[in-house]
């Protein structure tokens, strides 16, 4: 992967910015994605975040070699503490991180996301946490999708702010609004390789000792594999 040939789920991410976008991207690591964006067009000016000092150097680099510095801002700063008012962003991505990070990082930079038009995150795991943070605090989404790469199944997610009410129910929430109109065959693996995950830990926890985590836990995952049945009963056996 490169500055001009971007990873599948990358490539994925960077066909939701919208033509023009002044972009954060957030945990950049070598800033392939602000740099691919704006060498195909995509993006006017972009800011490359990182809170590690040797993916902010690696991303100073790349930006440097790829003759982008008068168009993408490469900072060191935790989460949206990259993102300055005067940076005018209008969108932000955040790819390659849980979903519970994700979420977190939108929390806590809530106030950096004025003026942001859309956010397009890619969790690796846990998309739910995001859904929920997305309920809580007025963003809409507007597109999902799911993909295969390298037997690693990821989500994306684009959100964007709405003054109406955001209401999902638990099954919207876990497996993603869009995803489940859709229910294509990589959504159908990922869901059935999840269930038997959650059935094997939820027979261990019946052979545990009982105490009052260990009972929450054992609710929660047979409340996820109920809804999980109840998404797929119409499939022949």
């Amino acid at each position: 992967m490169n500055a001009q040939q971007l990873s599948v789920r990358l490539m994925k991410v960077a066909e939701h910015v919208q033509p023009g976008a002044v972009v954060a991207d957030i945990g950049s690591d070598h800033a392939y994605l602000p740099c691919y964006l704006l060498h195909n067009g995509s993006a006017s000016r972009a800011v490359a975040g990182e809170i590690v000092k040797g993916p902010y150097e690696s991303a100073k680099k790349q930006v440097r070699e790829e003759g982008l510095e008068g168009k993408i801002t490469v900072r060191l700063a935790p989460g949206l503490e990259a993102v300055e008012p005067e940076d005018g962003i209008t969108a932000v991505t955040i790819a390659g991180m849980g979903g519970s990070l994700i979420a977190s990082i939108l929390e806590e930079g809530k106030s950096r996301l004025t003026g942001v038009e859309r956010l397009i995150l890619q969790p690796n795991v846990h998309a739910q946490a995001i859904r929920l943070w997305a309920v809580q605090n007025g963003w809409r989404i507007v597109a999902e999708d799911i993909l295969k790469e390298k037997d690693k199944i990821y989500e994306i997610l684009v959100l964007e702010p709405t003054a109406e009410e955001v209401q999902l129910d638990a099954k919207q929430l876990l497996f993603g609004p869009k995803l489940l109109q859709d229910q294509n065959d990589i959504f159908k693996e990922k869901w059935k390789r999840e269930a038997t995950q959650w059935k094997a830990i939820a027979e261990r926890l019946e052979n545990t000792e009982e105490t009052e985590d260990i009972r929450t836990k054992k609710e929660q995952l047979l409340e996820k594999i109920a809804l999980m049945e109840e998404v797929f009963a119409d499939e022949n056996p």
